[in-house]
């Protein structure tokens, strides 16, 4: 077997809209087609020994154990190979329960889908579930132990932690998106400029003064003590010469802890000799060149959790330990600690597994014990010096018990120091009553704090604190979404997504959009190029000035990755035309049409999808819209139009020369397609299809027909505004019109313009693209000898996997099909090819240049123009 390729998908994409996260696996079975499993001996019984827990894979049966009757009466490697990847994901903690197998259309080769939690430990299973299957076929032994372990590394490495995490689970619950902004905890929700970020439990709204404050704890203890709120006594040294005469002046037993530390790293507590005095300043001099020596107060770890200044949860916390039963050593009651079920690698589950290191050694040498010692029955020995969760620590939910002062006094805190998030520190006897009474004092305050211990507590009731902070970033009237309108389509898509964001702009929204020529927010282009994928569409929704997203969506980002948002207001489909067929599965009309209609499945539910009611594909997209819909349409006795409105639909047709909003039985005339620019007097269909489309999307999003016909008649078709859609060059003595069109579909609407230009010399510039069908090439060159008196062939800059002269070839079979006297020659150089157009001109003369890529056109034909004018 062999893997082609691995894509992992993003957001909704054409094989789930739901399900977000998902590999999509190419993969050629080779000989392995002609024996499915029920031909491989011993095959059926190898893979029920090495995955038992499979027998819980319904599959098509939808039974327990059906996978296994599929496997007994013989299916195909793929599908195989496909639960195996599912399943060994979950062995190492991570539950995947979505898959399928699907042919590409050629024999033997299969895309592979099966879900996945984290994306790179998908990419890993999709890998290893090969390997599983060859070793399997053959019979061979194989360490699948190591797969699992690798892949929970790999999830550590990558996942966010327990506090991010349940923020997140919180905002996707209120449906609010998020996007991951680096490869740690730093992540923003929301879109454009109604996006907050935070990181971990640090929020935008987190002062960096508070944070500076919470790090430097001989400060905030300052801070704490000249606010009336208990402390430990205590000095802070910089010197081990000053070391004895802090320790005379607090008196043993000590807390020795780096002044700017946190998560407990270089603590060390209960120091009761001076030999431990110095070990213990050794210790946390490695982590600030300041220590804090302070009184070792008897008593109980608690945390409290402040958010928005509200007393939100508390947890007793307890360094990992283990109880002595009289028979067993400290490690083998670590060991059995450790198989408790609650017990797990990372923040895999509730508690982490004890590892041993040197501060456990530590703690064990403080008391004379080694790892072999027999713990007398009842005797507790701790193993660590701080009761962090990640290092085997365990948690007791005590919100219920808070005292009303204490809470007051947390509460207090929050707002001496001014953190939003607030982790604060107790040493108590409890928290019942108040600290003055128990002598209770306040350790530390912490920014960021860890949320696991109050999610998930060993003892007690989980709180779910990642609420509150939902609550402080997105209070109620505030949303977290800006409009988004995105567009698809064969042909028209670029021009459409342009003059939707200039009526956007012209409403006096700043609207972010991208365009297969580039990123643009305002009037500014921000990135040259193919902007037409999810990373583009990422990167208008991460941008916090922008407030409305209007947003190109081509076929090779939603089959390549997914869309880049989870949902918009409106989707436009154009049409659906036979181009680009044959690349990336798709094979078929109706397949095409599943692609463009990702983004209709994508429109929440009172949105609205604008269909081409004159394409037979859109209008079955309609059909299975689960939004509203509304049709445009070059003729209002269009069969669907008539039926639409007649159910109180909208739509926008072209009647009697007018751009016309229908609504019912009422018309709404915008404007006289004759004085809308890009419609070139209105002698070009397929622009008018363009504007319709555009007026009725922004007219189904809400803007007014006097909001969408000012933006109408400004809308000027120029290398500005419209770059490479029907650019026209007036030179004295001829003119010169480049245009994007690259398909067949686009060369006739082309073809319909010219039609009513009158010269009688048109020359034409064309190029095959490498990508396409045989039949799309030559279907170019039959257009071509329809429109043209002379074709120059030029060479495209990208041949997309084929040789130059098969795709001239293939040109000229479709020219001298049409007319064998088509006077033609072949130029592979693009400026070479204008260049010689342009001697070739005589008064009167037409050239039309057809092309993908028009950077390179619209340089030399402006620049030839500036010459012609003196500049």
């Amino acid at each position: 077997m062999k893997i082609i390729e691995i894509k992992v998908m993003r957001g909704p994409n054409y094989w789930s809209i739901r399900r977000k996260k998902l590999i999509v696996m190419k993969l050629d079975l080779e000989r392995l087609e002609e024996f499915p499993t029920n031909k491989i001996e011993g095959f059926s019984e190898r893979i029920q020994l090495m995955f038992p827990t499979m027998i819980e894979h319904r599959c098509s049966e939808n039974t327990a154990g059906g996978f296994f009757l599929r496997v007994r009466e013989g299916t195909w490697m793929g599908h195989v190979i496909e639960h195996i990847a599912l399943e060994i994901q979950s062995l190492a903690g991570m539950e995947c329960g979505y898959g399928r197998t699907r042919s590409t259309g050629k024999t033997g080769v299969y895309n592979v889908v099966f879900s996945y939690t984290e994306e790179k430990v998908g990419v890993y299973a999709a890998k290893a579930a090969v390997r599983i299957a060859e070793a399997l076929i053959d019979g061979e032994k194989y360490d699948l132990e190591h797969d699992i372990q690798t892949m929970r590394e790999i999830r550590e490495q990558e996942r966010f932690g327990p506090s991010t995490g349940s923020i997140i689970d919180e905002a996707i619950a209120r449906d609010i998106p998020f996007i991951r902004l680096n490869s740690e905890s730093m992540v923003q929700l929301g879109y454009g400029k109604n996006q907050v970020r935070f990181r971990a439990t640090m929020t935008d709204r987190t002062s960096s003064i508070a944070v500076d404050l919470a790090s430097n704890k001989d400060e905030t203890k300052r801070m704490l003590e000249g606010a009336a709120i208990p402390v430990a006594k205590g000095v802070c040294i910089s010197r081990f010469d000053d070391l004895a005469d802090a320790v005379k002046s607090i008196g043993f037993p000590l807390v020795f802890k780096p002044l700017d530390g946190n998560h407990g790293k270089g603590a060390s507590i209960n120091v009761k000799t001076m030999e431990e005095a110095e070990a213990a300043y050794d210790h946390a001099k490695k982590y600030s060149r300041r220590i804090i020596i302070e009184k070792f107060i008897t008593g109980f770890d608690f945390r409290i959790l402040v958010i928005n200044h509200k007393f939100i949860a508390a947890a007793l916390r307890e360094p990992a330990h283990v109880i002595g039963d009289g028979v067993s050593t400290i490690q083998q009651l670590i060991d059995t600690e450790n198989k408790d079920p609650r017990r797990g690698y990372g923040h895999e589950n509730v508690l982490t597994e004890i590892s041993i290191d040197k501060e456990t050694h530590d703690q064990l040498t403080k008391r004379n014990f080694t790892l072999e010692t027999v713990l007398p029955e009842g005797e507790r020995c701790y193993l660590k010096g701080t009761a962090n969760l990640s290092t085997g620590g365990t948690s007791t939910d005590v919100t219920d018990l808070v005292h009303p002062h204490n809470i007051f006094i947390c509460e207090r805190i929050s707002r001496v120091i001014g953190l939003d998030i607030c982790g604060i520190d107790i040493m108590a006897t409890n928290l019942s009553e108040p600290l003055e009474n128990t002598g209770g004092v306040v350790l530390e305050v912490n920014a960021a704090p860890g949320f696991r211990m109050h999610l998930a507590p060993a003892k007690g009731l989980p709180r779910n604190v990642a609420a509150p902070v939902i609550d402080m970033l997105y209070p109620p009237g505030k949303t977290c979404r800006i409009p988004i309108i995105a567009i698809t389509g064969t042909n028209g898509k670029t021009t459409t997504t342009r003059l939707i964001a200039h009526i956007v702009k012209n409403n006096r929204f700043r609207v972010g959009y991208t365009t297969s020529d580039g990123i643009y927010v305002g009037n500014s282009m921000l990135t040259k190029g193919d902007t037409t994928g999810p990373v583009s569409a990422e990167f208008i929704l991460k941008d916090p000035t922008v407030e409305f997203a209007v947003l190109e969506t081509a076929r090779g980002g939603i089959l390549r990755a997914g869309l880049g948002f989870s949902r918009c207001d409106v989707a436009v489909v154009t049409n659906v035309q036979a181009d680009h067929m044959g690349l990336s599965d798709i094979n078929t009309l109706e397949e095409m049409a599943k692609v463009k209609g990702v983004i209709v499945e994508s429109v929440k539910r009172d949105g609205y999808a604008v269909l081409n009611a004159d394409n037979k594909h859109c209008v079955n997209i309609g059909r299975n819209a689960s939004c509203n819909v509304a049709y445009f349409s070059m003729d209002e006795n269009n069969p669907v139009i008539v039926e639409h409105c007649r159910k109180g639909g909208i739509a926008a047709i072209y009647e009697n020369g007018y751009i016309t909003i229908k609504k019912g039985d009422w018309k709404f005339r915008i404007e006289k397609a004759s004085h809308v620019p890009l419609t070139f007097g209105g002698t070009v269909t397929f622009m008018i299809q363009n504007v319709l489309a555009a007026s009725l999307a922004a007219y189904v999003y809400g803007f007014k027909i006097e909001d969408i016909q000012t933006p109408l008649e400004t809308f000027i078709p120029s290398p500005a505004q419209t770059p490479g859609r029907m650019n026209i060059f007036n030179f004295k003595e001829f003119k010169v019109m480049i245009d994007f069109a690259h398909n067949p579909d686009g060369f006739n609407g082309i073809k319909e313009f010219l039609s009513t230009i009158d010269s009688s010399d048109k020359i034409g510039i064309i190029t095959g693209t490498g990508d396409r069908r045989d039949e799309d090439i030559r279907e170019l060159g039959k257009i071509s000898a329809q429109m043209f008196n002379h074709i120059i062939i030029r060479q495209d800059k990208f041949l997309r996997g084929r040789q130059a002269d098969e795709i001239v070839d293939l040109l000229v079979e479709g020219i001298k099909s049409v007319n064998p006297n088509q006077s033609y020659e072949y130029i592979p150089k693009e400026i070479d090819a204008l260049k010689h157009a342009f001697s070739l001109a005589k008064p009167g003369t037409f050239i039309t240049a057809l092309s993908d890529v028009i950077d390179n056109a619209l340089e030399v034909v402006q620049s030839y123009q500036d010459k012609e004018r003196g500049r």
